[in-house]
């Protein structure tokens, strides 16, 4: 129902009929409500410093019998190593792994250096990468992921190399590749040491597997990739003899 409600409104006022009678700031300061939320407030961060100073006082009184408590964890026999296994590895035996890893049956399972297993084991020229896996109660797993063989180095004698030229040992089976010979290097850079790859070992590496990237029919016909010349790798061809084998065409390759 429309009309008049008989209730004056201070903008149904024309000209300012109402005054106000005091500062706005004052009359809220002064007002009981403003004083009441004030106390609860206060009330609250007293409840909240009270309820943090009773829980560090607990974890004081109770911080002697845990330290105990965590020493006798920590030493009890139900978590000390009593198997290491190995996962991951074909061409290095366990033992090889574990005696790498430096772990052994009785030490505690909660204490032992898992940077320092991984280290040792990774310091093996086969293994790529490594992990150490805690199973509880007793039991870790030293996880190996193996280099693969990639090709063959000529170096006096034939070495395996993986796919980024890291060495992986000498060959001394008749053995045939999917990839060209890199030759021109000597036995020093076929070396197993370090975590890096010969320079020229990389580059020639590096230079197959470009090649292998981009599908080039010339990878077919390269027998061999020499990386021993200052101005870049050096192709040999197979030709084809006339008795229908392949053969060679010496170093009469393409510098690139």
């Amino acid at each position: 129902m429309r009309g008049h409600t008989g209730v004056l409104s201070p903008r149904g006022i024309s000209n300012g009929g109402l005054a106000d009678l005091a500062e706005p700031t004052t009359a809220i300061g002064s007002q009981r409500l403003d004083r009441r939320r004030r106390r609860r407030r206060i009330l609250r961060r007293i409840r909240r410093v009270g309820a943090w100073l009773l829980v560090g006082g607990v974890l004081a009184v109770l911080s002697g019998p845990l330290t105990t408590v965590a020493a006798s964890v920590l030493k009890t026999s139900r978590f000390t190593i009593q198997r290491v296994e190995v996962a991951g590895q074909s061409r290095l035996s366990s033992d090889e792994v574990v005696k790498a890893s430096g772990l052994a049956p009785g030490q505690s399972l909660w204490t032992l250096d898992a940077r320092r297993a991984v280290a040792g084991v990774e310091a093996l020229p086969l293994v790529r990468r490594a992990e150490v896996v805690r199973a509880f109660p007793n039991r870790v797993t030293l996880v190996v992921e193996e280099r693969q063989p990639f090709t063959l180095v000529n170096a006096g004698a034939l070495y395996w190399v993986d796919e980024q030229g890291m060495p992986l040992g000498p060959e001394t089976r008749a053995v045939s590749v999917d990839a060209p010979l890199i030759s021109g290097v000597s036995a020093a850079d076929v070396a197993a040491a370090g975590r890096m790859p010969a320079e020229r070992v990389a580059m020639g590496v590096a230079l197959l597997r470009t090649l292998m990237r981009a599908q080039s029919s010339l990878l077919g016909e390269i027998s061999e990739v020499d990386v021993s010349r200052p101005r870049g790798p050096c192709f040999s061809c197979w030709t084809e003899s006339r008795s229908g084998s392949a053969a060679r065409t010496g170093t009469a390759g393409s510098d690139v």
